[in-house]
C-alpha cells in the first residue's frame, strides 16, 4: 500500500512510500481509506512548529473517512462494511481525558491516516451518517467536534444567544452551520471581502470586514447595542484575544482554540474580571462528544464545506492550499493514487 511519511520537518521530506498492508490484531480494525480532510494542525507538524515534539519518520494526518475492511478479535463495536469516521484522541472516551489519552493523537505521536489502510482501535471509530460523503464525512474528526465542544459542552449555547465567529476556516464554518441550525445569532470577522456574501449566505447575520475595519471589536459592540456577545470562538490567538475580551458580553464565554497568529499574548486580568468571564481552552472532544456532534449533524441534515478536493498522490498540494487561507476544508481523496494529482476548486 501507499502513504504519506514524513521523514523529517520540511515539505521537502514528504515521500509517498510503499509499504505492507497492516493486519488487524486484538481491538483493532482495519479501514481502507477514502478520504482525509487536512487541519492547520498538519501545517505545524510538517514546519516543526507544532508546540510537541514528534518521531520521524511519520505518517501525516488525522481525519479519516472510510470502510472498515476487515476486524481483528474482541471487536465488537464494528464489522466489515461499516463507514466510519477516525478519532483524533481515539483513548478520549468521555469526561475528562487522562494525561496517556491527551498525548496520544493520530498523525503524531501515533501513525497518521494518509494511507490506503490505517488500522484504527476499535474505540477509535465510529460510523457516521449515510447522508455524507466520504470528503464531508472526513472533515468531522478534528474541526467540526471542536466548534460542537466550544459551542455546546463549555458554552451551552441557547436559541437567541449571539455568536462571535473568525474567520472562515474550517472550525469557524462548522460554528456558523451549527450555531445558525440551533436558532443563534451569529457575527463573522473576515478580512476578505470575497468571502463576506458566502458567510451571509451560510446564515451570518453580520460580516464584519476586518480589511477596512481594523477595530472590530468595536463594531461588534456598536453591533450589539453595547452589550457585546455572548459567546466569542477565538481562533487567532494573539492580540485577537484582549480584542475577543472587549466584543465580550457581561458573563460571556471564550473559546480558546487556535494560534493562527501566535500561541502567546497580553490582556488585561480586571477587563476579564469586570465582565466575568470564562476563557476557556478547547481541544477537540471525546467519542461521546463525537456521538453527539453526529447525531445534531444527522438530524439538521448539515453539509460540510469543502474547499477544494485533491488526489492523494497531489498531497504536497493541498497542504500548501492551506497558506491561502481556504474557505472551509481542503480533502485529499484516495481513489485512484495512479491518477493525475489535479484538484478542483468547488463552487
Amino acid at each position: 500500500m501507499k502513504s504519506w511519511q514524513l521523514k523529517k520537518s520540511g515539505n521537502e521530506n514528504l515521500h509517498l512510500i510503499e509499504s505492507p498492508t497492516p493486519q488487524p490484531q486484538a481491538g483493532q480494525i482495519l479501514v481502507r481509506t477514502k478520504a482525509v480532510s487536512l487541519n492547520y494542525r498538519d501545517k505545524l507538524v510538517i514546519e516543526d512548529k507544532y508546540p510537541v515534539p514528534m518521531l520521524y519518520p511519520l505518517v501525516l494526518g488525522s481525519d479519516l473517512a472510510g470502510e472498515v475492511v476487515a476486524v481483528g478479535s474482541e471487536v465488537s463495536r464494528l464489522k466489515a462494511g461499516d463507514q466510519v469516521i477516525s478519532l483524533f484522541r481515539p483513548k478520549w472516551l468521555r469526561g475528562v481525558p487522562s494525561p496517556e489519552a491527551m498525548r496520544e493523537n493520530l498523525g503524531g505521536p501515533l501513525p497518521g491516516v494518509l494511507a490506503e489502510y490505517v488500522l484504527l482501535s476499535d474505540q477509535g471509530a465510529l460510523v457516521y451518517p449515510d447522508y455524507l460523503t466520504p470528503a464531508e464525512a472526513s472533515t468531522l474528526p478534528v474541526a467540526a467536534i471542536t466548534a460542537w465542544v466550544a459551542l455546546f459542552k463549555h458554552g451551552n449555547l441557547k436559541p437567541g444567544e449571539t455568536v462571535l465567529l473568525q474567520g472562515s476556516g474550517g472550525v469557524s464554518l462548522f460554528a456558523l452551520q451549527l450555531a445558525v441550525a440551533h436558532g443563534a445569532r451569529v457575527l463573522v470577522t473576515s478580512r476578505s471581502p470575497g468571502k463576506i456574501a458566502r458567510l451571509k449566505q451560510l446564515g451570518a447575520a453580520e460580516v464584519i470586514d476586518t480589511s477596512t475595519n481594523a477595530t472590530w471589536d468595536e463594531v461588534v459592540l456598536e453591533l450589539t447595542h453595547g452589550r457585546g456577545v455572548d459567546h466569542v470562538l477565538e481562533v487567532i490567538g494573539g492580540d485577537a484575544v484582549p480584542m475577543s475580551i472587549q466584543a465580550a458580553a457581561w458573563g460571556g464565554h471564550i473559546a480558546l482554540i487556535g494560534i493562527m497568529d501566535r500561541p502567546t499574548t497580553t490582556f488585561s486580568i480586571l477587563a476579564a474580571m469586570a465582565k466575568n468571564l470564562r476563557l476557556q481552552g478547547v481541544s477537540v472532544g471525546s467519542r461521546d462528544d463525537m456521538e453527539e456532534l453526529l447525531a445534531f449533524v444527522e438530524n439538521h441534515r448539515i453539509s460540510p464545506i469543502i474547499d477544494a478536493r485533491y488526489s492523494f498522490n497531489a498531497l504536497p498540494d493541498a497542504v500548501d492550499h492551506l497558506d491561502r487561507g481556504p474557505f472551509g476544508k481542503v480533502v485529499v481523496e484516495i481513489n485512484d493514487v495512479t491518477g493525475t494529482g489535479r484538484s478542483h476548486k468547488l463552487a
